[in-house]
């Protein structure tokens, strides 16, 4: 298999548990689990949230989780050269909720948790792709998660660049 098809079965496999009670996380992952996590440079939890979103709230779905995925994987890869992140970003190193840029209220926050979620450095606590994040997205034009992270790289640490396209 393939890393996305092992990617769905992992993240089926995951919902089925979860729907079937077994919330703790920390129990779903075998070996070939976690190779494959860390094949494409993604945390334990981090793949979890996307499965406890979907179990909850039916969103994002698992080919938007993939596409998540997809984009972190590519980052890690060709970037990162496949080494881990230097660093852990927590909720008190990125902005807040009410920030703006450019009179955009929620856009430095995203900014600050797509950047670290390509690099792989978002605190467990954090989700890129959480709620919150996929509201400001679907405000904003209607952006899948996965285009934001890709452009936010092209963007190469130029904001304006994001804000250019958001404004598109």
């Amino acid at each position: 298999m393939t890393w996305n098809d092992r990617f769905l079965d992992l993240f089926d496999r995951s919902v089925k548990r979860y729907q079937s009670g077994d919330k703790d996380f920390t129990g779903y992952y075998d070996a070939s689990d976690s190779a494959l996590l860390a094949e494409i440079g993604y945390k334990p939890r981090e793949f979890f949230d996307f499965v406890e979103d979907f179990c909850e709230e039916a969103t994002p779905s698992p080919s938007t989780a993939l596409l998540i995925a997809a984009a972190r994987k590519d980052y890690f890869e060709v970037v990162m050269k496949g080494q881990p992140g230097e660093k852990e970003l927590t909720r008190d190193d990125i902005p807040t909720f009410g920030d703006e840029l450019d009179g955009i209220a929620y856009l430095p926050r995203i900014l600050v948790k797509a950047k670290a979620k390509l690099r792989g450095e978002l605190d467990p606590d954090l989700m890129y792709g959480c709620g919150g994040d996929r509201a400001f997205l679907q405000r904003n034009g209607d952006r899948h998660p996965a285009d934001f992270l890709r452009q936010v790289w092209a963007a190469d640490g130029d904001d304006s660049k994001v804000l250019a396209w958001l404004k598109s």
